[in-house]
């Protein structure tokens, strides 16, 4: 059966794997001054171009600061008064600074200058009052983020200075950070104004993130390097025209400490970002449940490219959070070296919306646990029994969709297994296509469980250890000139449930063998 890919053209790539960046090319070590392009997008973006800011500039020395006390109400004043004069740059220099909650302002840059170090501080209390803001997908009135913006226009962060959390034994480092459940601290009717998450009189506290504006346009973030979050690092939340580029995250052994989290925003260039974190890398998410639904913002428009992931859970990771959607997602020239997984969606039955029209191309992956993992249905921990795959339950607002994926020109140098999908049987994942790759893994495929529509093409995959593909209640899978290379030399095919039908390999040579009472049909090329 063919598969038909609305947004996607399926010809054949001409760019051949020779052509994937090296991770001496990417990151923001080779961050470039100008701003390219933007090339081969399946969608319509804007063509971005570097702020303009007026000449005014003020450094915060010249306004009274002093490495001894926090600089917050001098920064902030100066923040203020530029803006109000039209805008221009606010610099941090060279030194060790503290400081509370900063809060841009229109056309004003926050420059820190190399060598300039800015901390953030470890009490719930220097983090008054709480502002409006998400955490993981609900909106709530809390700390917000070490720097802060609501409704600006023109704001950036630039500079080669670094921005530090707490210290590791702060205070609200051992507060929990809400409940393991949002759900179960904010319920869905209750209003912004009184879902206060500040941590004041045995109230709920969800740590900030460290850069996070919300309904702002025309954002600019360059070249910091931040360390040592408490949560979430850059988070822009109902932007858009954003601009985030060589900038560095190390937040290692943080809880949850994601790096890039585009959230409901729309038209977003990440480029030449280096990413070393506690949990997903570069991640798009678009709400949570009904609270997600209720605000209906998707995240759209976004390229990501001339990036490197390291540590993390995921490389470039799709959810958890979906209620309004995550789509037109274009990646291209990136690196993962060392994630848990290389390319990851992940949702949950209960979360809504969807991810689609998605199309990742030339990346390399090294290092990593699963290249491709696809994830709908979650732990018990956080949806109880809907992580449950059967019963299937019935489709409502809160059946998230995943559907019409494409991944092309890939090198995957080192990997323990090629792919896991579990989707679910209600509404399975569907039009997924991988072509023109090559994957070097110890285990071959754990899991396609729950789709219609799924084809590897024109990729050589090599598993040391591992000749087994298992597929539950799918349908509508193509392998089409796929090259095995396994141990005994034979791919064993494992097909269970009902659903499952029209499962054909296309192959040069006949490799394949069937375990079950399902058929598959297996074409040779040599014949056709």
């Amino acid at each position: 059966m063919a598969l038909f890919f609305p947004f996607l053209a399926l010809s054949g790539s001409a760019t051949t794997t020779k052509s994937i960046l090296s991770i001496d090319k990417v990151g923001a070590a080779s961050l470039t001054e100008q701003i390219d392009p933007i090339e081969g997008a399946p969608f319509n973006m804007p063509q971005f171009k570097r702020p303009v800011f007026p000449q005014l500039t003020v450094n915060i020395i010249n306004k009274g600061a002093t490495e001894i006390e926090p600089i917050t109400t001098i920064i902030n004043q100066a923040i203020t008064e530029v803006s109000k004069q039209g805008g221009g740059t606010v610099i941090i220099p060279k030194g060790k600074w503290k400081s509370g909650r900063i809060i841009l302002k229109s056309n004003v840059n926050l420059h820190l200058a190399e060598g300039a170090e800015l901390e953030f501080p470890g009490t719930a209390e220097e983090y008054l009052p709480p502002v409006f803001t998400r955490h993981e997908g609900i909106e709530v009135m809390g700390p917000g983020s070490f720097i802060y913006a609501d409704g600006e226009d023109n704001i950036a962060i630039t500079g080669k200075g670094v921005i530090y959390g707490p210290p590791m034994n702060a205070e609200i480092r051992q507060r929990p950070n809400g409940s393991t459940v949002v759900e179960n601290d904010i319920t869905f009717n209750m209003p912004i104004e009184q879902r206060i998450t500040d941590g004041m009189n045995g109230r709920t506290f969800y740590r900030p993130k460290t850069i996070a504006p919300i309904n702002c346009t025309n954002v600019f973030i360059e070249g910091i390097r931040m360390e040592r979050s408490t949560f979430w690092n850059v988070c822009p939340i109902y932007c858009e025209n954003v601009i985030i580029r060589g900038i560095t995250v190390n937040s290692i052994d943080v809880p949850s400490g994601d790096g890039i989290d585009i959230e409901s925003c729309k038209n977003v260039l990440i480029e030449y970002c280096t990413l070393n974190c506690g949990d997903d890398c570069f991640t798009l998410k678009a709400g949570r449940a009904e609270d997600g639904l209720r605000v209906g913002k998707a995240t759209e428009n976004v390229v990501i490219r001339y990036s490197l992931a390291k540590e993390g859970h995921g490389g470039i990771t799709c959810g958890s959070e979906t209620a309004g959607g995550i789509k037109n997602i274009y990646l291209h020239d990136c690196v993962f070296d060392g994630t848990q997984v290389g390319i990851r969606f992940k949702t949950r039955r209960s979360r809504g919306g969807g991810v689609n029209d998605i199309l990742y191309e030339r990346i390399r992956m090294t290092n990593v646990g699963e290249a491709f993992k696809w994830d709908l249905l979650g732990s018990a921990k956080y949806v109880g029994k809907l992580a449950e795959r059967y019963p299937p339950r019935p489709i409502n607002k809160l059946t998230p969709i995943i559907k019409n994926i494409h991944i092309r020109d890939f090198i995957v140098e080192s990997a323990e297994q090629v792919l896991n999908i579990n989707a679910i049987p209600e509404v399975p994942c569907s039009n997924v296509l991988i072509e023109n790759g090559q994957i070097n893994s110890k285990r071959l495929i754990g899991a396609i469980n729950d789709v219609d529509g799924f084809t590897i093409r024109d990729v050589d995959i090599t598993c040391s250890e591992d000749n087994q593909i298992n597929i539950l209640d799918s349908r509508n899978i193509l392998f089409e000139d796929v090259n095995f290379m396994v141990p005994t030399g034979k791919v064993i095919t494992n097909i269970k449930g009902e659903a499952s039908k029209n499962i054909i390999y296309r192959q040069k040579e006949e490799k394949i063998e069937c375990k079950n009472k399902q058929s598959i049909k297996v074409d040779l090329l040599s014949q056709m």
